[in-house]
Parts: C-alpha cells; structure tokens; sequence
C-alpha cells in the first residue's frame, strides 16, 4: 500500500492513474457514442448540432431522449424539462463528491463538474474512498473525466460521419453495451439494503412504464427509485435506534 501511496503522489501519476481506471467504461461506451452520432443525424439534426450536443449538453442518457423526443417532435420546454428531469441524479452526485473537492478553486470546480458523468463517478468516488495520496486526488478525478469526455466526443463524430450510410442504427443493437457497462456500475455498488430497495424498485417500475411517451417510464423509475432508497434508509435508522442498548455501559 506504501509503495501505491508513493507511485500516486504526482498530479501527472494520478491523472494517468484516473484515465486507466477509467478505461473499461470507456470501452463500454465506444458503441453508445457512435449510435447516438448515427442516430441524431438519421432523427433530422444537423451534423453540426449532434457534434456539439455532445460537446456542450454532455449526458448521454440525456441526449438520447433528446434526439428522439426532436424527431417526435416534441416542444423545446417539454425536452429541457425531460432531460433536467434525467439528470437530476448528478446533483445526487456532485453532493456525494463535494466534501472531497470542496477545497479546490472555482477554476477546478466548474470544468469537473461539467464534466461528472456516471462512469468518472463511480471510478473516483472509489479512489477518494483510499487514504493514499489525497493531496493530488483531483487530478485523478480529471484523468477520468478527461478521458470520458474525449472518448465521447470522438465517438459521436464517428457516428456522425457513419450516420449516412447507417440505415435505422438502432437495429443494431449496439446500445446494450452501454445497457451491460450500466449493470457492472450499479452491481458491485449494491452493498446495503437501501440502496439494494433502490435499485430494485428503479428497474421494477421502468419495466412496467416503459410503454410510456417521451420516455416519460425513465423518469417514473428514477424517481421511484430515488423514494424507494429514501424510505428505506430512515427505516433503518428506525430499527437501530429500536435496537436495545447492550453495552457494558448499559449493564
């Protein structure tokens, strides 16, 4: 552990460090990025726009129910409102991360914060969790949000680039790999009960309302979900404060 501490201790070593963390998920999203590319551009937007969707909106669950409520021709209040609605989840987890950047300058805070994605949250919310080196942790928080960002991008101008010669992307099926890198985020992270009410109530109720328009089902799940994980948690704070006091003290 020493020497990991040691090996860490640079911002250039973390930054690498956050990057290579990152990769697998990053691997996972290759495919997600080229058909969302393929998919704005076969919806009717401009290439010119689906490029800097991605590089300004960055939310990739979110611009997908963009581009598709665009080609269903949706009002413009009624997609911001949806994709606010479907990434309300990152106040969850800017408010998760904040004690561990809290000390750095409005100059760090903004760019990671834009760039805080499900994929960076999970790898560096791992990493501040260790005692090793937290002087440069930011700059491993950077390498990862970095590299998604990139990879994101790159892949969306490769499926807009694709997207005249892809005939319906989505037949393809290459959005389950996002779907599959989704599963490995959320499973290891099922560690306690509420969060285990949670994630089984979100996946429940987007079953059940998937046939709902606008992806409206998607909005339904997160915000069961979200009440499911609450509700859980204050009842067992509930039950440990029941639990009777067994101390030595107490005898």
């Amino acid at each position: 552990m020493a020497s990991l501490s040691v090996s860490l201790s640079t911002p250039p070593a973390e930054f690498i460090a956050g990057a290579r963390a990152t990769l697998p998920l990053i691997v996972g999203g290759i495919p997600f990025g080229i058909i969302f590319g393929a998919l704005a551009i076969t919806s009717g937007m401009s290439p010119g726009a689906a490029l800097m969707m991605s590089l300004l909106v960055y939310a990739g669950s979110a611009q997908f129910i963009g581009v598709n409520l665009f080609a269903a021709g949706a009002a413009i209040p009624l997609i911001v409102l949806t994709t606010f609605i479907v990434n309300v989840r990152h106040a969850l987890y800017a408010a998760t991360l904040a004690p561990h950047v809290r000390h750095l300058p409005i100059g760090w805070l903004l760019p990671l914060g834009f760039m805080l994605t499900d994929e960076t949250f999970v790898v560096v919310i791992q990493h501040y969790a260790h005692d090793d080196s937290p002087r440069h942790k930011h700059w491993f928080y950077l390498g990862s949000a970095l590299a998604m960002y990139i990879s994101w991008t790159a892949t969306t101008l490769i499926g807009i680039i694709a997207g005249g010669s892809i005939d319906n992307p989505e037949r393809w099926g290459l959005d389950f790999a996002m779907s599959a890198t989704f599963i490995g985020i959320v499973v290891p992270a099922i560690k306690t009960r509420p969060i285990l009410a949670a994630v089984v109530t979100a996946g429940f109720v987007a079953m059940i309302a998937n046939p709902l328009p606008y992806k409206l089902g998607l909005i339904a799940a997160a915000l069961a979900g979200v009440a499911a994980g609450v509700i859980a948690e204050m009842l067992s704070g509930r039950a440990a404060d029941a639990q009777p006091d067994v101390s030595p003290d107490s005898i």
